[in-house]
């Protein structure tokens, strides 16, 4: 008796998702097609349609993954507890220089499908008006007027959107070398040895002794 063959496991919902994420973080939302994701995987089209209905299905679970990853995990980072600002500030970097918080490909990709999506316009308004509110609510717990408050929100807000778009390489000691800089241009208060020392140790950088 012959005994069966091995089946190849059936990929999950987890991995059309990553393979569609790919897609659309290199090439944009058009080149997300069910056929060329399934060619992908190296299975056939039929598999998909365990985990989706259809495209459309792939695309909206793609649009809420972004808005419970980027706009929650940012809120949040914002909302965590801190010392000062400059610590405050500095957990929010903790978005930009850990991917599991925030995917800045992503990011930038929706940000490029909206141009031509109303829809997904509307969302991405709402996802920079709760990040907005959040940062702003930041400067305003230690103090700052709602006018500032609200323009070094938005400084931040263009700050980082432009260093997405631009897809900067930067070296990891060189970007934290420069980021105690970049705290006192946002907040204008220069932070302190133990607000370094504690970013820098969560992120296991080697100069946690400045």
């Amino acid at each position: 008796m012959k005994d069966d063959p091995i089946r190849r496991p059936r990929a999950t919902e987890e991995d059309w998702l990553k393979a569609a994420h790919e897609v659309l973080t290199v090439s944009g939302v058009e080149a997300v097609k069910i056929m060329p994701l399934a060619k992908r995987l190296g299975l056939t089209r039929t598999g998909f349609y365990w985990h989706f209905k259809d495209r459309d299905a792939l695309l909206e679970a793609m649009v809420r993954r972004w808005e419970d990853k980027n706009t929650g995990n940012l809120v949040a980072r914002c909302d965590a507890y801190a010392e000062s600002i400059c610590e405050a500030v500095f957990n929010l970097f903790d978005c930009w220089l850990d991917d599991a918080l925030f995917d800045s490909r992503l990011d930038l990709a929706i940000r490029n499908w909206a141009r031509n999506d109303p829809a997904l316009q509307r969302r991405l308004d709402r996802a920079d008006d709760l990040r907005k509110a959040a940062m702003q609510s930041m400067f305003l717990r230690f103090g700052y007027d709602p006018t500032e408050a609200e323009i070094r929100a938005l400084t931040m807000i263009y700050t980082q959107i432009g260093y997405f778009s631009m897809q900067l390489e930067e070296d990891r000691d060189e970007r934290f070398s420069r980021m105690p800089a970049y705290v006192e241009v946002f907040t204008g208060r220069k932070p302190t040895a133990a607000a370094l020392r504690r970013f820098y140790a969560r992120h296991g950088h080697g100069d946690q002794n400045a």
